[in-house]
């Protein structure tokens, strides 16, 4: 019975590993459902916003008490994890503190940088979650978050809290050991760490194998929370920690006002406007004009969908969500990923997807659509590069082109346009006679 631990350890490792593998298989195949765009050039500029946008965050810093803070979580999070190596070696070979023999007296010195960052990730969560939930800052308690989406960011937080605090806790129980001079831990002799000393006090007043029981219980609540997070992380708005890279390069290059046109309308109309390029050769008409659901969308959009952060700076920047319009950029961007993960379920239940919704209509209404200014507010917001307006210019698109939905002021403008070439009720010849009256 000895391997016991380590038998069970690697049992909780492989299910884990399993079960997030089985999740991510599913979302990269929902994400190939989209259309193909090509985003694969100057990987120069790319690997560039992978550094600046994903890795430093650069769109943060328009707010930078605020991405200070970010920043704490982030780096901290991801630096404390380094640690995870460790913990999963000795939970596989039934080691403690491997990699103290090999680091001697820079062991000491990461780990108390580990707690630092943890004591930053615990406090700056404790205040994010003020933010949230006491302050009720608007983005945090618009109508998009009831619900799900407000309890989902209360988790990831508490969450985080928990995992440094049970980081600290078995740091302190095993140091306090060591003090104690108690067998096995006096074989590996780290001196004690700089935060976790703190809660000595509270420890002292146990005896030595109650100790060692909350070290255990620690250590084995640690891991087990990580992996349970990571599990629970590609389920939630938290994904964007792993999707914000591949968003970051795959982002359009091109500038953030242009609009994407489909090249055969584009061409047919330069024919209206001067048919002396018309070659005379027919193309094949398109398959469908703009999007209705999901298929219709590119990759790249529920990638989009996938990695937002569900922050609401694109909501706080849009004038239609500001002057109370129905329309919010973030619940575009959510809406596209709750039919992504309906789509998902039904493939993976072996089910076709094509139940009689879609994501125009029963996800995102005509009326939201047509609020949009296409300001790019949203886009200029986002700081992981997401392009809410890209997906309401594709649905509107397929409502103008394919269902001739619009409203009475836009089709008196189209047919202006179609006739007169122009969005006013005059003929060409008749457009310059107002100057005859000067």
């Amino acid at each position: 019975m000895t391997y016991l631990p380590q038998i069970l350890f690697c049992t909780l490792l492989l299910l884990a590993g399993y079960s997030f593998y089985t999740r991510f298989r599913s979302i990269t195949k929902v994400i190939r459902l989209g259309r193909d765009e090509h985003l694969n050039d100057q990987s120069g500029k790319r690997w560039k916003n992978v550094m600046m946008l994903a890795l430093g965050q650069k769109k943060m810093f328009k707010y930078p008490l605020v991405a200070f803070f970010h920043l704490i979580i982030y780096v901290g999070f991801i630096i404390i994890n380094v640690e995870l190596l460790e913990i999963v070696l000795d939970g596989a070979l039934g080691t403690h503190r491997l990699f103290l023999p090999f680091l001697g007296e820079w062991y000491a010195v990461l780990i108390n940088a580990f707690e630092v960052l943890a004591l930053g990730v615990l406090v700056v969560c404790i205040i994010f979650l003020t933010r949230r939930y006491v302050l009720a800052i608007w983005r945090f308690r618009h109508s998009d978050l009831n619900g799900w989406p407000s309890k989902d960011a209360a988790i990831i937080l508490v969450a985080e809290i928990v995992l440094m605090g049970l980081f600290l806790f078995m740091n302190a129980a095993d140091t306090l050991l060591q003090e104690w001079n108690y067998s096995p831990y006096t074989e590996h002799l780290t001196g004690n760490f700089f935060v976790s000393s703190w809660l000595h006090p509270l420890l002292q007043k146990c005896d030595p194998v109650t100790v060692v029981l909350i070290e255990r219980v620690s250590w084995w609540l640690h891991i087990a929370g990580i992996l349970l997070f990571l599990n629970y992380l590609s389920r939630s708005k938290h994904l964007h920690i792993i999707l914000a890279f591949p968003n970051a390069y795959f982002a359009r290059l091109t500038s953030v006002g242009k609009m994407s046109n489909m090249p055969d309308v584009q061409r047919e109309v330069m024919y209206a406007f001067q048919p002396e390029l018309a070659t005379g050769e027919s193309s094949p008409a398109p398959l469908k004009f703009g999007a209705a659901d999901i298929t219709d969308l590119s990759w790249k959009n529920l990638l989009d969908a996938y990695s937002c952060t569900e922050c609401g700076r694109c909501s706080a920047a849009c004038p239609a969500t500001q002057t109370g319009k129905k329309l919010s950029p973030r619940r575009i961007m959510m809406a596209t990923r709750d039919r992504c993960e309906e789509v998902g379920a039904l493939l993976q239940e072996g089910k076709k997807f094509d139940e009689g919704k879609t994501l125009l209509h029963d996800y995102i209404t005509e009326e939201e659509l047509r609020a949009c200014t296409t300001c790019n507010a949203c886009v200029e917001e986002c700081p992981v590069s997401i392009s809410p307006l890209d997906i309401i210019l594709q649905m509107r698109r397929y409502l103008i082109m394919e269902k001739s939905a619009a409203p009475q002021e836009w089709t008196m403008m189209f047919g202006n346009v179609e006739n007169n070439f122009a969005p006013w009720k005059f003929s060409p010849e008749q457009r310059a006679d107002w100057t005859k009256t000067i």
